[in-house]
């Protein structure tokens, strides 16, 4: 039981290692790469504590070297979910009873891990599972996720400090508990960030955890499920299980102790849990959380004062770093026909310059796409916009599946604000631009607001400051997260909480207070230190003759 208010170590975010040359980090790294490559794994899940081998392995391999064997892991199937939630579920009070400090040092003791040594491996991992450069591993792998789980212990407390004013000789207060059941964390393969943060953030608060991770990033994911055994993590509380969306979805959805989903994802797949978890909703013990963050359709909008060349590099930037497999990855630009021209020959300077290949080469900027699925659809779209008369190829637009899934950084232009490219989610290295006649600015600011189901992220170029303030205002439904210069990609945890609406999610802030909040029930309390002896008010007395 507690004996004191904490202070919990000031929340400070993690610095990103620069990898260049000669540096201690590159040569840890490049160790960690050779280890990795160097020998085989074999997967298990992780259930109640235990490893747990279905003995159906399923081949895990890089998407930048298709031929190459990373190892294997353990599938497994409806059983196996139903393990994963009754060991949650007897884990649940033990945890649930935990004072929050010791559930704090847990996940304190995890930033300290992946931050120290587990950092090579965790960047290592993520780079050759998911061919993710080192810079961008080490934003996303290393440093945003030992920002989730300090910050997440931060606003926790300030979550616990959330307390309700008391008149003369009442004390009212607020108690926040964990959900009554056990969430489900549903992970994607582009963050593994978002993979950790997603089971901890709901555990961090004293939940219990049934945890599928994509079938692309499970590699990862092992190395997750370690620091998390190493820093304390108690058995149950966190159960990792490789299963497919269906499977997993039919056991946890139609289970009387569901209380929540945590997920990133396509719209499709949150769409169709949305409509089982509705069709279920008399089973459950009490309406379960949900918590979703989906596509985006990204926009950079630039009207004639913007920097060109920095618009130039946030182009770039934002639209090709890590392959554009991020949800708020820059897919479609509006540039003023006034700046166009320049504009389009910095871009392709750039592009001439930008190297392609496998992440163990550290001077490549570009990677592969996760698989072979993904690399077909986004070939499909560019050799679609070659033929079509409404668009054209302007840079990039190979494909080359023969050895790992690359493709170039693709440039599009379309003739049309309504072209294909400018409406549907890709999710991959291309960027479709659409420019406007200048003075045709507010009709486009229109255009732009309505053309996409999503709202995540957004990002405007102007040197005008009433300009700036007329699209920030126009666009305000229009993303989560809106970038005044800048890309619109590279949220860090504690200075730009992450989420959108519309299509795009349910905006509750990945990392902040307002996400952690949805793990709780708040039971409020109310002392009375005199209470009254007599049934009847004041009023009730008659009046005097």
């Amino acid at each position: 039981m507690s004996k004191g208010f904490y202070n919990v170590p000031v929340a400070v975010n993690e610095p990103v290692l620069s990898f260049v040359p000669g540096s201690r980090e590159r040569s840890e790294l490049q160790a960690a790469l050779r280890e990795l490559r160097g020998r085989e794994v074999e997967l298990p899940m992780v259930i109640g504590g235990r490893e747990v081998k279905s003995g159906k392995l399923e081949r895990m391999f890089p998407p930048h070297e298709i031929g190459h064997t990373l190892g294997y892991y353990h599938q497994g199937d409806a059983t196996h979910v139903r393990m994963a939630i009754e060991a949650a579920m007897a884990a649940r009070e033990a945890w649930a009873a935990l004072s929050w400090e010791h559930r704090a040092s847990i996940f304190l003791k995890a930033a300290d891990l992946l931050a120290g040594p587990y950092r090579a491996r965790m960047n290592a991992a993520t780079m050759l599972g998911q061919s993710k450069n080192a810079y961008q591993a080490e934003i996303d792998a290393a440093c945003e996720l030992a920002d989730f789980f300090r910050f997440g212990v931060r606003e926790m407390t300030r979550i616990y400090q959330m307390q309700p004013e008391s008149a003369r000789g009442i004390w009212n207060y607020n108690e926040f508990r964990p959900l009554e059941g056990f969430v489900y964390a549903l992970t994607p393969f582009n963050f593994t960030s978002i993979a950790g943060n997603l089971p901890a953030a709901p555990a961090l608060m004293g939940n219990v955890v049934v945890w599928k991770p994509s079938k692309t990033a499970v590699y990862s994911a092992g190395v997750i499920m370690d620091i998390f055994r190493e820093a304390g993590v108690p058995d149950g509380v966190i159960n990792l299980v490789f299963v497919s969306g269906p499977v997993g979805a039919d056991v946890v959805l139609t289970h009387p102790d569901f209380a929540g989903i945590h997920f990133t994802g396509s719209t499709g797949v949150f769409q169709s849990v949305w409509k089982k978890i509705g069709e279920n909703i008399y089973k459950y013990k009490s309406y379960p959380r949900i918590v979703g963050e989906t596509g985006g359709k990204d926009f950079i909008f630039a009207d004639a004062t913007a920097d060109r060349q920095a618009l130039a590099v946030a182009m770039v930037r934002g639209a090709f770093e890590y392959q554009g497999q991020k949800c708020s990855a820059a897919s479609r630009a509006y540039i003023p026909a006034s700046i166009w021209p320049d504009v389009r020959e910095r871009v392709g300077k750039m592009l001439a310059e930008v190297k392609m290949g496998p992440p163990e080469d550290f001077t490549n900027f570009v990677n592969a796409v996760i698989d072979e699925s993904s690399f077909d659809k986004l070939c499909g779209f560019i050799r679609q916009a070659e033929a079509d008369q409404d668009a054209e190829v302007i840079f990039g637009g190979g494909c080359d599946k023969s050895v790992g899934y690359f493709i170039e950084p693709t440039v599009i232009q379309a003739f049309k604000p309504d072209y294909i490219t400018m409406e549907e989610e890709l999710f991959g290295p291309v960027l479709t631009v659409y420019v406007y006649e200048d003075e045709k600015l507010d009709e486009t600011l229109d255009i732009l607001d309505r053309t996409s189901i999503y709202a995540l992220t957004g990002a405007i170029f102007s040197q005008n400051r009433y300009h700036i303030e007329k699209y920030t205002q126009r666009l305000q439904n229009a993303a989560g997260n809106f970038y005044i210069n800048d890309k619109p990609t590279g949220a860090v945890v504690g200075q730009q909480p992450f989420g959108g609406a519309r299509g795009s999610g349910t905006n509750d802030k990945a990392g902040s207070l307002f996400n952690l909040l949805r793990w709780v029930n708040i039971r409020t309390i109310k002392e009375n230190f005199n209470p009254p002896h007599q049934y009847l008010y004041p009023n009730f007395a008659p009046d005097k003759q």
